[in-house]
């Protein structure tokens, strides 16, 4: 575990478990990694709950709510990750991108609505007899 990590934040990746889990899941490889001894064993025995406790813990490793054997969180998935689960607010350059294509697919929409206005006048417009 890093120092930078509160408690409740186990040092553990949560890259490795999610790895465990989908290729040694059925087995409870991603329990044993996580130091659940006991209940690895008894995924084993029963072939990850027949699936179901499988898949149960592939979510929960996803959402990041899988916790280890001292029931801390395993939120890192890297090991350089230096604030795991926090929510970092966005880059003013992105927020800037965003904006200038923002206003890019307003005035794309216009020119549609410009378009299809234009040939609906076309279209209405009686023929001269030929």
């Amino acid at each position: 575990m890093d120092d930078r990590d509160p408690p409740e934040v186990s040092g553990k990746s949560r890259t490795t478990a999610l790895i465990l889990n989908v290729l040694t899941g059925f087995v409870g490889g991603h329990r044993f990694f996580a130091g659940k001894i006991g209940t690895g064993v008894l995924m084993a025995c029963t072939l990850g709950g027949l699936g179901l406790w499988w898949v149960y813990d592939l979510v929960l490793i996803g959402t990041g709510e899988f916790r280890d054997s001292d029931g801390r969180r395993i939120l890192r998935w890297s090991s350089d990750d230096p604030w795991p689960g926090v929510t970092r607010g966005p880059d003013p350059r992105l927020l800037g991108e965003m904006e200038t294509m923002r206003s890019e697919v307003y005035e794309l929409q216009e020119r549609v609505d410009f378009l299809e206005r234009t040939l609906a006048q076309v279209r209405e417009r009686p023929r001269l007899p030929g």
